[in-house]
């Protein structure tokens, strides 16, 4: 209301003026219809045209044409430019005069032309009045300020508000304008102060201090942060333009200071500087930093700036209470120690991964027994190995491999043959019927007691036999089943093998006869037992996934004697293999396939030629006809063991 009614009075005043000037102009033309009476010219008619002359020449041509006595003031050199037709010569006199504010002094009939004078215009200026007004119960104030004095400014919103607001003295005679309305004394002074390119400032204890701008300063706008100011100060370099820097900072909600900077191509120590002295930081330079940095980054703690700044440089920090000591690394007070205990995984392991970057200029010791190690060097390097060590620090599964291995073998071996000679001890008897088959030995005496009987009656005779003489018949058919089953157990950790080998081991004699001496030659005969080994091994390496899920690669060896030898001959083997790379679930139990081996022999020793004619082969030799069939069969279950 109160700036509503100084507009009101301005008008009014603007008004009085007015009707003062038209009062003024009626009194001149009075003087001059007076003075028509004596003087005729000023009744005459005039046709006058002038384009860009001078007021003072206007107005002498005008008197000598008409007979006027005019004197003119040598300061009226105003340009004219009219055209006149058929006007009395007061007419024209009184437009000239109105036109550009001239005075006539009347002495006789001498009129005497100067610029017109206000006399208020000699009287003491009054002061402009400050359109500040305040409104207590909301405490929120409205300004309309056009061109007026920043400290008068200042000193009529500190009476209205009772908040003290101080002018720096370099700021003291500057002028502002601004228009607000109904807005908070803190947002009211910020809008002032950026829209006049002024800095603005607020003191622990509630002063509002307001400055002009350093010649490397510039101010921002920034993006809005709730009970932060809306702006904020840019340090420039006006020699290069390509430099700049802004920061704030400000408390957050877990108490700690927090920073938005942004800088472009700016010196490392300037930037430290500015974010230290802001955030109210104690700190010591231990030596010349060096080199610029550019960075934006939006509410980030100080300790986080200062270590991303510092970054890649031979530059480091260390906090000893709560000074802040920065210099190169390698200063005494700014190595720290630190020991990084392992909680999964074993140091040895762990130590190969850390990568070489940022292992440089560290020093790493290990602690074997407590699974941990010592690092010696600056802290923002300890804290990104620390950090990159938790990351890859994690809990390995182990995996139990239940591995069942099932071996089914059939096999049939028939031997059939007779065999007859003369033996001076031959052990007769045997089986005719049973378990055992046919192996019957007959003597002499059982032969010729069979002769005689089938002698009938002494007919004919066929004679004996020889009494060491024997016959034996074989006939013996010989089958088996056997189902082998074995269930072992097997643990490994991700990503390591775990092997299985199951088997058994003949041996064959291998005879060396050595001639020792020459005058007494002595024969050494020695015998050595090789092995050979037939086994069912498999290898399998587990890959665990996140979902849960076991990738398994598994390599399977399986060899197997297939006959019997004589002690100093090799058994004969067979071998067979495969890979494979599956993938299950935890818990789920796979099959890796039957792998089936069928064997057929027959053996045949007799007469020869005889031993093979059909029919007589039967009586003049023995055989031996065998066939097996082996199934093996493999099982695996992983199981992932947290």
């Amino acid at each position: 209301m109160k700036i509503k009614f100084l507009i009101i009075a301005t008008l009014l005043v603007y008004s009085f003026n007015a009707l003062a000037q038209k009062e003024r102009l009626l009194v001149i033309q009075q003087r001059l219809k007076d003075l028509s009476l004596t003087v005729p010219g000023l009744n005459q008619t005039a046709e006058l045209s002038i384009s860009s002359g001078s007021l003072q020449e206007f107005l002498r041509g005008l008197a000598s044409t008409h007979n006027l006595n005019i004197n003119v003031d040598p300061s009226l050199n105003q340009r004219v430019t009219n055209y006149f037709a058929n006007e009395k010569v007061s007419n024209i006199l009184l437009y000239l005069i109105e036109q550009y504010n001239l005075d006539v002094q009347f002495v006789g009939s001498i009129m005497t032309f100067t610029p017109y004078k206000d006399p208020a215009g000699n009287l003491p200026k009054k002061p402009k009045e400050i359109l500040v007004d305040y409104n207590s119960p909301n405490e929120t104030i409205s300004f309309d300020l056009n061109n007026d004095t920043l400290i008068d400014v200042a000193k009529k919103i500190t009476r209205l508000t009772n908040k003290n607001v101080v002018v720096l003295p370099d700021a003291f005679y500057k002028t502002v304008t601004g228009y607000v309305q109904n807005l908070p004394i803190y947002n009211a002074l910020e809008k002032l102060s950026l829209g006049n390119n002024f800095k603005l400032s607020k003191t622990n204890d509630n002063v509002y201090v307001i400055g002009t701008l350093a010649p490397d300063e510039e101010l921002v706008l920034k993006p809005p942060v709730q009970n932060n100011p809306s702006t904020t100060i840019k340090k420039v370099n006006k020699n290069n333009p390509g430099q700049s820097s802004s920061a704030e900072v400000f408390d957050g909600t877990n108490g700690k200071k927090l920073i938005n900077l942004n800088t472009v191509n700016s010196p490392i120590l300037d930037v430290i500087k500015n974010i230290s002295a802001q955030a109210g930081i104690n700190y010591f330079i231990y030596s010349d930093i060096k080199g610029n940095v550019t960075a934006t980054a939006s509410n980030m703690e100080f300790d986080n700036a200062l270590s991303f700044i510092l970054q890649n440089t031979d530059y480091t920090y260390r906090v000893d209470n709560n000074v802040y000591m920065i210099g190169e690394r390698e200063k005494e007070g700014l190595r720290a120690n630190k020991i990084i205990q392992l909680r999964y995984r074993s140091v040895d392991s762990i130590l190969a991964f850390i990568p070489q970057e940022i292992k440089k200029g560290v020093d790493i010791k290990e602690f074997k027994e407590l699974n941990s190690f010592l690092v010696t060097g600056s802290s923002p390097q300890i804290n990104e190995i620390e950090s990159f060590v938790k990351n890859i620090d994690r809990l390995v599964p182990m995996i139990m491999i239940e591995v069942i291995l099932l071996d089914v073998k059939k096999s049939k071996t028939v031997k059939t043959g007779i065999t007859a000679g003369i033996s001076d001890s031959v052990k007769t008897g045997g089986t005719i019927l049973g378990g055992n088959g046919l192996d019957f030995t007959a003597g002499a005496n059982s032969i010729n007691s069979f002769i005689d009987r089938i002698g009938i009656n002494n007919v004919f005779n066929i004679g004996h036999v020889a009494p060491n003489f024997y016959v034996n018949l074989q006939a013996l058919e010989n089958n088996s089943n056997i189902e082998l089953r074995q269930t072992p157990k097997l643990s490994t950790l991700n990503g390591h093998k775990a092997s299985l080998s199951i088997g058994s081991t003949r041996y064959y004699a291998v005879t060396t006869q050595n001639v020792l001496g020459s005058l007494n030659p002595q024969t050494v005969v020695t015998q050595q037992f090789i092995p050979v080994e037939a086994n069912l091994a498999i290898d399998i390496k587990p890959i665990v996934s996140s979902d849960d899920q076991v990738t398994l690669n598994i390599d399977v060896n399986i060899s197997d004697f297939i006959g019997t030898t004589a002690l100093n001959v090799p058994p004969p083997t067979s071998k067979s293999m495969f890979s494979s790379i599956i993938r299950v679930h935890s818990e789920e139990m796979i099959v890796l396939g039957g792998i089936e081996r069928n064997e057929k022999s027959e053996d045949g020793s007799g007469v020869p030629f005889l031993s093979r004619v059909p029919v007589l082969k039967w009586l003049f030799s023995s055989r031996s006809k065998t066939n097996s069939k082996v199934v093996s069969v493999v099982f695996i279950k992983p199981t992932i063991i947290y």
